[in-house]
């Protein structure tokens, strides 16, 4: 089983989660900024990496736990990535989890993500992307839980 956890950019939600599902980052409180910064990919990611597919790390269960960014294809990302792993696989239907965790981002996840990736202002668009990583994260933890929980 592969879980593939994606969102835009690759750089804040998707390795958020992910690094949760790996006890990367703690589920019963706050992450400091330098437990954010030091998560790999994390606001790391250029355009140029759009629609890779990162490996983060193994679970409890073994899983094979992954971060992508999708950028604009919206709810085609998914669909595309199975269709995809049905022409090329030769099992009937991998067994990969798709994670969107875009519902889970916020405005100023949204505007520390535009001005640290794209317009490189790093120190500002850290600052809010940290922010508003924090205010999301019960968010990010519950969405890990539920997946958890639904054995995937």
């Amino acid at each position: 089983m592969k879980i593939i956890y994606h969102c835009y950019g690759g750089s804040h939600s998707s390795v958020t989660a992910a690094a949760i599902h790996l006890g990367m980052l703690p589920e019963t409180r706050l992450p400091c900024k330098r437990e954010l910064l030091s998560l790999p990919y994390y606001d790391a990611q250029v355009k140029e990496d759009h629609g890779r597919i990162r490996f983060m790390g193994y679970d409890e269960k073994g899983r094979q736990i992954y971060i992508s960014s999708k950028n604009n294809l919206g709810e085609s990302y998914e669909r595309i990535m199975r269709q995809l792993l049905s022409v090329i696989s030769k099992e009937p239907a991998p067994a990969v989890a798709f994670v969107n965790t875009m519902p889970y981002v916020n405005v100023w996840m949204m505007l520390g993500g535009f001005l640290s990736r794209r317009w490189g202002w790093n120190h500002l668009g850290r600052t809010i992307i940290i922010a508003g990583t924090r205010q999301s994260y019960y968010r990010f933890v519950h969405l890990v839980e539920q997946l958890k929980k639904n054995n995937f």
